[in-house]
């Protein structure tokens, strides 16, 4: 019965790994996050530089490290600039994920394969797998880093010390700093509840090698901190002030070089984690308010120190994040490899959960992809330009979007910084909101093709006049 189960188990993990990765080359670069980074990885290949991501052409990224655009770069250069490679390493960290928390289930002696199903099937996991961000390389450090804390802590592990101190290293190429604090959240208030402060203290400096683990880390992420510093003056302080004070103190923090900040009520980041974590968020809740199953999970001091540890991994972003207005959804992720832990822990015996694996999920993923891929498009502007002559140049009125820079391989501009410099013919894309609240069309100019939002036309010269209705 078990070898059964472990067979469709492991066809349905392979059967949604199979359509993640047909989708990756099946949409377009989204904006803005993915666009951006993509139009980052592109530049850093066709410049050359590979020690500092660039915002565009000669402008200096300093919002993040440079990990995410790394891999994207290389994978792009080793094979095409396209939507599949430039995602391509994001599914394998994803996938590496997987195999750790696979692997941590088996030593554990719960199911890898449910584990790894959980995982797999979280709607935050399934879209970071594989999505142009830095959230699923961010989800694979923290991973390393508390897996390796675990083992060190409970099995005298210098070895799983130093694979932690390593996922820490390149957390910091990853998005720096903050996920020295997401541990240090996790670890701290689970050694005192287990261990209490002043034995947790004398533990830890007894089995974690604190000062040698520290000094790998640096070795690793160091000496980029320096160079980049180096190459462009100021970055230091944007990004350890700037990105890791003010935007989570500072609600609506107008200091951001790159867009605006997503203000948001404090404490939405649970909300967020509802259903970012959908549908095994709610069964996480069922496991807390079911007091029998809490109880089978906490009753004995094993149970408690591996559940509770994991249970402070989960939360650690949220504790994080509760007090900050500049937020995204994914921020979350860094804790989902544990929740699926967590889950299979409280309920690997459930035989409901395995019907839901079994059956439900392979075709609930296909329906959503089948269903969610037509939105898709409309957050790219990738359709605008898909038969145009791309040796002539393209203008936004206004600023240029990041799938526009993009799939212009990096021609779009903002037309009122080029008005003097104007020669036809050119494309012009236009808001069809702005155009049709106006009231206005532009002369001299035939119509290419339009998306939700905008209009690209071709023009041999541009002006704008009122007229009745919007026309070409």
């Amino acid at each position: 019965m078990m070898q059964s189960l472990s067979v469709r188990l492991t066809i349905a993990i392979l059967l949604v790994v199979v359509v993640r990765l047909i989708s990756l080359g099946a949409y377009p670069l989204m904006d803005t996050t993915e666009a951006r980074y993509g139009e980052m990885a592109r530049i850093m290949v066709d410049t050359g530089n590979w020690l500092t991501p660039q915002f565009d052409y000669g402008v200096p990224f300093w919002g993040k490290p440079p990990m995410q655009t790394w891999v994207s770069a290389f994978s792009g250069n080793l094979f095409s600039i396209n939507e599949f490679f430039l995602r391509l390493p994001h599914l394998i960290s994803g996938l590496l994920t997987l195999a750790i928390v696979g692997y941590v289930a088996k030593r554990k002696g719960i199911s890898p394969y449910l584990s790894i199903l959980t995982l797999l099937t979280t709607v935050g996991f399934y879209i970071a797998s594989g999505a142009l961000m830095t959230d699923s390389l961010l989800a694979l450090a923290m991973t390393i880093s508390m897996v390796g804390f675990y083992f060190a802590w409970e099995g005298h592990d210098k070895n799983s010390a130093y694979l932690g101190f390593a996922g820490i290293g390149f957390g910091l190429l990853i998005k720096g700093p903050v996920i020295i604090v997401l541990i240090g959240i996790a670890v701290v208030p689970w050694i005192i509840t287990n261990y209490g402060l002043l034995e947790g203290v004398r533990q830890f400096w007894r089995r974690i090698p604190i000062f040698s683990g520290l000094a790998l880390a640096l070795i690793i992420s160091a000496p980029w901190y320096l160079l980049a510093e180096q190459a462009t003056p100021g970055f230091l302080d944007y990004f350890i002030i700037g990105e890791h004070w003010s935007r989570f103190t500072v609600s609506g923090w107008e200091g951001d070089l790159y867009g605006s900040a997503h203000d948001e009520i404090k404490g939405t980041i649970w909300w967020y984690w509802l259903y970012t974590a959908f549908p095994w968020s709610l069964f996480a809740v069922y496991l807390l308010v079911n007091r029998s199953k809490r109880k089978q999970m906490f009753e004995d001091k094993v149970n408690r120190r591996w559940n509770s540890f994991l249970l402070f991994w989960v939360i650690s972003p949220m504790v994080l994040f509760t007090f900050a207005g500049n937020i995204l959804q994914m921020y979350v992720l860094p804790g989902i490899p544990a929740l699926a832990l967590f889950i299979v822990s409280g309920m690997q015996t459930f035989r409901c959960l395995e019907y839901l694996f079994c059956s439900i999920t392979p075709i609930a993923v296909l329906a959503l992809i089948t269903a969610a891929s037509p939105l898709l498009y409309e957050k790219s502007d990738t359709a605008l330009f898909e038969n145009i002559d791309k040796s002539k140049p393209v203008y936004y009125e206004g600023k240029p979007t990041f799938s526009g820079r993009y799939y212009t391989l990096g021609k779009a501009l903002n037309l009122n910084d080029h008005k003097d410099e104007l020669v036809p013919p050119y494309y012009v894309v236009v808001s069809k909101s702005r155009m049709v609240a106006t009231n206005k069309n532009i002369s001299g100019c035939n119509y290419v093709s339009e998306n939700r939002k905008r209009i690209l036309v071709e023009c041999l010269g541009i002006s704008i006049s009122s007229e009745s209705s919007t026309s070409f």
